[in-house]
């Protein structure tokens, strides 16, 4: 079969790779019809996320069609329709029966401290191989696979092997409730469904920021009132908008490749903060090989905290969804206890939360689908990654087309 193999840092491939089979009774084949390219598939390229394994098909979304279930596998059939949670959980430890699939006990063949199981990840997660391919074998099936209506789309439900769900997590780790102001920190696909998910948790303004015009103009549609860092200070901004008080909620959707502002007012604050995110960068990415622009790691690993935490009102709660490595150890402690702020954090619990969301999909709540940007075929992956880690305008969220 051909899949987006990693075979290092700046280096990805479309390869002709064995099909997966039966390793386990519990496991299933699933024939992608869909699958996405992810910001998180982006650390890994960069070197912003270490420990990738030469040779793991990447990507960890995915929608399919069921090819063969093990014999442990008894609520799934071939020709199955089915939507892949993106993280992996056993369904039956403690964890995954109290709703924290992310942190399953029995998934991730590392150990149970390892921490979140997921596809197409380094080392620490498993590996497992990923699902930017045309076949994947998904362990635990009869738990990590959800049937899908028939009504719901495959681009409909792409959104919600991940991205939907993230943000919905984000919002709840943020505590968003009725009658708040939220501050959503980037307007990549996951802030954007972070907006979305704000507002349908009884947010009354959510204020949305970002540096690129083409995702302030989603936001914006999604009804978010938005903030262009590289047009003025966010942290003023913001303050004004809230008669100084700041937000009651953040979420932060941007992880270690956030970047400081390259022009306006909030640049040369930015600027004499340089040296300090370079040391952030080398210790993060030690390894990173950009080739240019492309594969470039974020040159401000601690921008979007620092704001978040900066603009929170007092007693604030701030939920971070942006992917943070364990080699980033820069989150603005002291700022954010002598403010009195929550934080939570964490992978998303897919397997908890899509069941719901998907029952919005089908019964026409929500169309996940305005975030969608582009639907590529697989055989032009690597353009389609090299664009969206140049972040051209447009290339918001891009869904994948296998095929043999």
């Amino acid at each position: 079969m051909k899949a987006v193999v990693f075979h290092g840092i700046g280096d990805i491939r479309f390869d002709t790779v064995a099909d997966p089979s039966i390793n386990d009774p519990g496991d299933a084949i699933v024939r992608l019809t869909s699958s996405a390219i992810c910001g998180t598939d982006l650390h890994f390229v960069r070197g912003t996320m270490p420990g990738m394994k030469q040779g793991t098909i990447l990507g960890h979304e995915g929608v399919g069609v069921v090819e063969e279930v093990g014999k442990g596998v008894r609520n799934l059939r071939r020709g199955d329709r089915v939507v892949i949670p993106s993280t992996i959980a056993c369904g039956n430890c403690s964890y995954c029966r109290g709703g924290y699939t992310a942190q399953c006990d029995d998934a991730n063949p590392n150990g149970p401290t390892a921490g979140t199981a997921f596809y197409g990840g380094p080392a620490p997660t498993g590996p497992f191989d990923g699902l930017q391919a045309e076949f994947a074998r998904i362990p635990y099936a009869f738990h990590n696979l959800v049937r899908l209506p028939q009504d719901v789309t495959d681009d409909q439900a792409i959104l919600l092997s991940d991205i939907y769900p993230t943000a919905w997590f984000g919002a709840e780790c943020a505590e968003v409730g009725d009658g708040d102001v939220v501050a959503v920190w980037g307007c990549g696909p996951v802030g954007l469904f972070s907006v979305l998910s704000a507002f349908q948790k009884g947010a009354h303004r959510v204020i949305a920021v970002d540096g690129h015009e083409d995702r302030l103009e989603r936001a914006r549609l999604l009804g978010a009132e938005t903030v262009d860092f590289n047009k003025e200070n966010p942290v003023e901004a913001i303050k004004e908008l809230t008669r100084g008080i700041g937000p009651d909620r953040a979420i932060d959707a941007v992880g270690v490749d956030s970047e400081m502002p390259k022009e306006g007012p909030a640049a040369e604050q930015a600027k004499r903060m340089a040296e300090q995110f370079q040391r952030e960068v080398k210790a993060i990415a030690p390894e990173a090989k950009p080739q240019g622009d492309q594969w470039k790691p974020g040159d401000a690993p601690s921008q979007a905290l620092t704001w978040a935490v900066e603009t929170l009102a007092k007693a604030g709660t701030l939920g971070i969804i942006g992917v943070y490595p364990q080699t980033d150890r820069f989150f603005p402690i002291g700022a954010a206890m002598n403010k009195n702020l929550t934080i939570n954090m964490g992978n998303c619990n897919h397997r908890t939360y899509i069941p719901k969301l998907l029952d919005m999909v089908d019964g026409g709540t929500v169309d996940p689908t305005q975030v969608l940007s582009h639907v590529e075929p697989m055989s032009d992956v690597i353009e389609a990654y090299k664009q969206f880690d140049l972040r051209r305008p447009g290339w918001i969220k891009v869904e994948l087309k296998p095929g043999r």
